[in-house]
C-alpha cells in the first residue's frame, strides 16, 4: 500500500505564502508523475500543478507565476511553493502521485492524499 501525506496548509492573509509539502511511502518501486489538486467548496477538484519525474512542471492558469511546484524523487516528497495568494485559492488541496508497487510491471495507480485546508483571509 501507499500512503500521501500532507502537511503545510493553514490560514493566510492575502498576498501571503504558503508551502505545502506530500511525502509519499509505502512499497514504492517508482514514482511516475506528482501534483496537486484543489477543490473548494461548491466547486469541482481542478489540477494546480503537477510535475514529471525530469522535474518539468505544468501549472494551472489560475497559478501561473504565483505558484511553483517541484519534487525530491530521493524523498518521494513534491512541494508546492505559493505565492501572492488570493482568496480564490482558498481550497483543499490534495496530493496525487503515479506509484508503481511492483517490479514484475509497469503499471502505475493512481494515489490521493487526504487533503490539507488553504484558507485565505482577505
Amino acid at each position: 500500500q501507499v500512503q500521501l501525506v500532507e502537511s503545510g496548509g493553514g490560514l493566510v492573509q492575502t498576498g501571503g505564502s504558503l508551502r505545502l509539502s506530500c511525502v509519499a511511502s509505502g512499497t514504492i518501486v517508482d514514482i511516475k508523475d506528482m501534483g496537486w489538486y484543489r477543490q473548494a467548496p461548491g466547486k469541482q477538484r481542478e489540477l494546480v500543478a503537477d510535475i514529471n519525474k525530469d522535474g518539468i512542471g505544468n501549472y494551472a492558469d489560475s497559478v501561473k507565476g504565483r505558484f511553483t511546484i517541484s519534487r525530491d524523487n530521493a524523498r518521494n516528497t513534491v512541494y508546492l511553493q505559493m505565492n501572492s495568494l488570493k482568496f480564490e485559492d482558498a481550497a483543499v488541496y490534495s496530493c496525487h502521485a503515479a506509484v508503481r508497487t511492483l517490479y514484475l510491471t509497469m503499471l502505475y495507480r493512481d494515489y490521493w492524499g487526504r487533503g490539507t485546508q488553504v484558507t485565505v483571509s482577505e
